[in-house]
């Protein structure tokens, strides 16, 4: 029976039963195939969702992690992680699901990979391990000139803040107006006072802020009282955020 699990991760419990019929004398009801996949340590789980990475970045995430092997924790403590999120007024995490053992969440066939969209209510936060930092709505599409107004209105008060010492690393990730030239020169000029960190493509899940970002959306699903509308979501998001334990 692991064999057909293997073969097909994302079979029903009925298709299961019904292959593992194929070329038996004696037949089995569902209930028994589902006990016996539990004995064998398997569980109907959803997919765990990852981006889908190109051979290149997944090269640039190897001299990435590569280059970065020997820092400590404490290292890390001067990283300041950063991010745009978007949380949907209506939310869909789809209804499909796999069949593995508790320690194959990262298994190949047990991911589905995830594109970009939606609408919502648009975030941008950042935090260290010392203290969670702003949290700043986004009312249209980002661009370089909007992000040059929050790092320089948000990103340099918290890292000189947090970081007097010039140790600091700032990090985000790719996006075309985060490398935009008024961008660049920007951090350029603030080289003495914190560092830019270089970061890989297509690598959210390095991206500890993450984890942030699914304690606001637990909790948004969580309300007694949902929000219907955007200004009421923006309202819960920002409230949230603000009571995440330090």
């Amino acid at each position: 029976m692991g064999r057909l699990i293997q073969a097909d991760r994302r079979a029903t419990l009925t298709e299961i039963t019904t292959c593992y019929h194929q070329g038996m004398q004696q037949s089995i009801c569902e209930a028994t195939t589902r006990t016996t996949l539990r004995r064998m340590g398997y569980n109907s789980r959803r997919p765990h969702r990852v981006p889908l990475i190109s051979t290149t970045n997944r090269k640039k995430r190897l001299q990435f992690a590569r280059a970065h092997q020997n820092w400590t924790v404490e290292d890390w403590k001067n990283v300041a992680w950063s991010d745009e999120s978007r949380f949907l007024l209506r939310h869909s995490d789809g209804r499909v699901r796999i069949w593995r053992k508790q320690n194959e969440n990262m298994d190949p066939s047990c991911i589905v990979t995830t594109v970009q969209a939606g609408g919502g209510v648009m975030v941008w936060g950042m935090f260290s391990w010392h203290t969670l930092g702003p949290l700043v709505p986004i009312g249209h599409r980002l661009n370089a000139t909007a992000y040059l107004s929050i790092v320089s209105d948000h990103v340099h008060p918290f890292m000189t803040t947090m970081y007097p010492s010039s140790d600091g690393y700032f990090q985000q990730h790719n996006a075309p107006y985060h490398k935009a030239r008024i961008i660049s020169n920007w951090f350029l000029e603030h080289d003495n006072e914190f560092t830019a960190l270089k970061w890989p493509p297509q690598s959210p899940d390095l991206n500890p802020i993450e984890h942030l970002w699914d304690v606001v959306e637990r909790e948004l699903r969580a309300l007694d009282v949902q929000p219907t509308n955007l200004h009421q979501l923006q309202d819960a998001i920002l409230s949230i955020w603000a009571n995440i334990s330090k």
